[in-house]
């Protein structure tokens, strides 16, 4: 079911255009404090990995809320620090070694060691802290190769057999590794994330000063509608019986931190999109819908073959399999590519499209304005509108300007 109706999305068109990413603030909300309740019998962190969709506008309302933030980069935590988020609530975890530490250890933002190399900068930086570490466990999950963050094949954390690096970098700076760290990726198979637990587990009671166990997030959401979504209340009673189990076993009692991104905002976002063209390839070949969003406002598809819904919003018309395609120059701008696979076409049965048609794109609340081709083919970055409680619709950021794209060139 579509996240607007169509009397929504035609009020969306009428005032701000097409392509629009729309939220929900009450969808937004309800996720928020479904996720604040998970039992923890040690404690409990929710952070929100902003890097799915860093709008202020949503930052705000997940401050409110007492949300926490796990930051990607020097530039998210800036961000996150605009929005109003205290900087003891804001932890960074980036690939890329920080070239802010002094500042960030100035402030009070929190410290966590994705490398060797990074450990080792944070130890000179700030030496006697207590700070972070992530660790590669050694098994991944992901629904693509592109969404796994674990294992032998990810560059993500501090290789799991490299623990003795770990401690004695930690004890050369005395460091406290108060928080471990780890992230698996996006995968589907909750077996898989019950044996990454323990292993995380097993490596905490191997780092004494360990009082904080960050489990990631990756929880599987389902944009489409035969997708499952993982069901947060077994999650929490797996880790809890692995908590008290480790207390058992360690006498440690460790608070429990998790940070969901797409969990928490991919099912209250869609595009609002029009057909623009619609054009075919004889009877042999396919139908293709043009629209006026593609690749350059949801990119998952054309990089890994993920799939969204697409609703067609008319009524009383026959349907067609349809391949949903963008308005860039460039072929792989496809919409409805097969899953997992963004060099196949997985036509869509649905009301064959007319120019003029509303569409909506669902799913696209994470990882979609974030992760966008910004200005591919000189395309502006689209609206971004909140569907407030009160069913009102707000601007909260305009469409960029062709003034604006050009206006860092010399």
């Amino acid at each position: 079911m579509p996240l607007l109706t169509a009397d929504q999305a035609a009020r969306v068109r009428e005032r701000f255009g097409t392509p629009c990413y729309v939220y929900d603030a009450a969808a937004l909300e309800t996720t928020a404090r479904h996720l604040l309740a998970f039992a923890a019998p040690y404690g409990f962190t929710l952070r929100y990995a902003m890097k799915a969709n860093p709008s202020r506008r949503i930052l705000h309302l997940f401050r409110d809320l007492g949300l926490h933030i796990d930051a990607s980069s020097d530039w998210e935590v800036e961000r996150a620090l605009r929005a109003g988020f205290a900087p003891d609530r804001i932890q960074l975890s980036s690939q890329m070694p920080s070239t802010r530490l002094a500042d960030h250890v100035r402030h009070g933002v929190r410290l966590n060691a994705c490398s060797l190399h990074q450990l080792e900068a944070i130890g000179r930086a700030a030496p006697g802290s207590a700070i972070a570490v992530r660790m590669n466990p050694g098994l991944g999950s992901g629904s693509t190769k592109r969404t796994n963050t674990g294992g032998p094949a990810s560059s993500f954390g501090i290789w799991h057999e490299y623990l003795a690096d770990v401690q004695a970098i930690a004890t050369r700076h005395r460091l406290s590794l108060r928080t471990l760290h780890t992230h698996i990726g996006s995968g589907t198979d909750p077996e898989v994330w019950q044996r990454v637990t323990r292993m995380s587990l097993d490596l905490a009671a191997a780092l004494d000063d360990v009082a904080v166990v960050n489990l990631g997030g990756g929880f599987k959401v389902g944009r489409m509608p035969e997708e499952p979504s993982a069901d947060m209340v077994d999650v929490a009673a797996h880790v809890s019986r692995e908590l008290v189990a480790f207390r058992e076993r360690h006498g440690r009692a460790l608070h429990l931190e998790i940070e969901p991104g797409t969990f928490l905002v991919a099912n209250a976002g869609a595009v609002v999109a029009t057909c623009i063209d619609v054009v075919d390839t004889g009877k042999d070949g396919y139908l293709f819908a043009k629209l006026d969003t593609g690749m350059t406002e949801v990119t998952r598809p054309s990089l890994y073959g993920a799939q969204h819904p697409i609703d067609v919003l008319v009524t009383d018309r026959e349907t067609a399999a349809t391949v949903f395609v963008g308005p860039c120059c460039e072929s792989g701008d496809i919409l409805t590519p097969a899953p997992g696979d963004p060099e196949s076409l997985a036509p869509r049965w649905v009301p064959r499209p007319r120019v003029g048609d509303l569409v909506i794109v669902g799913g696209a609340g994470a990882y979609c304005s974030a992760m966008s081709t910004l200005n591919y083919n000189s395309y502006p970055q689209a609206p971004e509108v909140m569907l407030e409680r009160d069913g009102t619709l707000q601007l909260i950021r305009q469409r960029q300007s062709l003034d604006q794209i050009v206006q860092n060139e010399r």
